[in-house]
This record gives C-alpha cells, structure tokens and sequence, in this order.
C-alpha cells in the first residue's frame, strides 16, 4: 500500500466512470439509460471497495497525514498535494458509503437524462473525495467549489417544480461566501509563499489580520454548514432536489463546512484541537 496512490484512484475511479457513461455509446436511449444505471452503480462499488482498504490500512497510533502523494506543479504557488487523518478518513468513508444507496434510489424514480444525471453523481463524488484528500490550498479550493456545480445541476434539472429558484440560490449562496475565502487564501499563500496547507496552518500571521483571515474563512464555511442567518437556501434545496440529491447534500455536502472549521483551526498548543479556523484568544 506504500506506493500505491489510492487517494489519487478514489477520485479518478469516479471521474473515469463519469466519462465512461457520457463517450460511450449503448445504442437506443434505454439501453444508454441501462448502462449508465449499471455503470455508476458498480464504479461507486468499486469506490467504496477502495474505501474500506483505505480504513483498513489506515494507522490510528498515527497522528498526521498518512497516504501522502505531493507532485509540484506550478512551484510553490500550487502542488498536488493529497493526504488524509482521521476526521478525512470518516468522511470519505461516508462518501463512498452513501453513493451506492443514492444510485439504487434513483434507478427507477430517473426516467429522464439519466446518463447526464448518473455522471453528475460521480462526478460530484470524486470532487467531494478530492475536499476531503487535498493538502494544497488551491487544490482544495478547486474540490470545495468544483462540487457546486454537479449538485446545481442535479437540483435544477431533476428537481421539483421551483428547482430553477432552488438551485439558484444555493449556488449563489455557496459560491458568495467562497468568494471572500478566495481572497483570503491569496493573501496568506502570497504571504507565506506556500500553498501547502500544514505550512500555511503553522506560519505565523500578523495578529492584527488574523481576524480578517478569520472573517473570510468562516463566512464561507458558515453558509455552507449552514449557521443562521445563512441558512436559508437549505430548506429550498432540500425540497427541490432528488431524493439521492438531498441525500448527498444533508449525508456529506454540509458537512464540508465542517470538516473546514476543523482542518483550518489555529495550531498553537492551546487551540491545536479545537476548531477555530487561523487564530484564537492566545495568539491574540
């Protein structure tokens, strides 16, 4: 398991299956339909399969990153850089674990774009797997936005009958409060020069932007659990999406708020387990 990338296939496995089912012809459209059904069916196996070896190789005496794989791409100003403890562990096991059950769900309640719909699934999982995988800064942020656009997609063409103002909404909202996380981001890794996120976690930032790093980053994760008074988009979404759709939004999707607070928290000794994104009261 030392060299073998399994980070790296539990996000391609999906991508591969998703790209399968849109190039490859099957003949009449029920046939298409059917080969998609089956296809996302066995490549989220496949996935989950992978997950449960993940677990099992998995070190709890370990308390960082495990299944490291780094390739610099653009210097230090963006890298592949993937690797998981446990809170990334659950999370991806509850990813692989629920996208199974949401293909069975919808096998017969889809009649319509059901390759499309089967695609955007997988595609979704690969980029919620890569959230919760990513040790790069932009890599992650690439992930974390990246999967509002299947989840978009799935409530405003298979939703209910406001889907077009559901899913409007929750994009706007989401991709609103990223926006300030974004420029937070550029700000610490051209401060730091490293997009490496235990770097970025461990450098120390002057005190007096710390709280506007802060602001930024919690912003984002806030709508995204979601905490009042951002909340309201939940409710919509969830009444207008699929059922697997709300399924994956309330089973990982909010989640990812989260597993944000928790991974980009100060790392002084005090607040090193606690969940407050850049700073706290000691750094103060």
């Amino acid at each position: 398991m030392d060299n073998f990338p399994i980070l790296t296939a539990l996000i391609l496995l999906p991508l591969v299956g998703a790209a399968w089912i849109l190039l490859v012809p099957g003949g009449t459209e029920v046939a298409r339909a059917h080969n998609a059904r089956m296809t996302a069916l066995l490549t989220s196996l496949l996935v989950f399969a992978l997950a449960v070896v993940l677990w099992l190789n998995f070190d709890n005496g370990n308390g960082g990153f495990q299944f490291i794989e780094k390739h610099d791409l653009f210097g230090p100003y963006f890298s592949y850089h993937l690797g998981i403890d446990g809170i990334a562990l659950v999370l991806i096991a509850l990813t692989a674990f629920l996208m199974p059950l949401c293909v069975i769900a919808s096998w017969d309640s889809i009649q319509t774009r059901v390759c499309e719909y089967m695609a955007a699934f997988l595609f979704m999982e690969a980029l919620m797997i890569g959230v919760f995988s990513s040790l790069d800064m932009m890599l992650f942020y690439i992930f974390f936005e990246g999967g509002l656009i299947p989840m978009y997609l799935i409530i405003g063409i298979w939703g209910g009958k406001r889907r077009i103002y559901a899913s409007f909404k929750f994009f706007l909202y989401t991709l609103l409060g990223s926006v300030l996380m974004l420029l937070a981001m550029l700000y610490m890794i051209n401060t730091a020069g490293t997009t490496s996120i235990p770097e970025l976690l461990a450098y120390d930032f002057d005190k007096d932007v710390q709280t506007w790093l802060w602001l930024a980053f919690f912003a984002s994760f806030a709508v995204k659990v979601p905490m009042w008074p951002v909340h309201t988009w939940l409710p919509d979404a969830h009444v207008e999406a699929p059922t697997a759709g709300s399924v994956v939004l309330a089973g990982v999707m909010l989640k990812m708020g989260g597993y944000g607070f928790l991974r980009f928290r100060c790392q002084c000794s005090r607040m090193r387990a606690m969940s407050w994104p850049v700073w706290c009261l000691r750094c103060r």
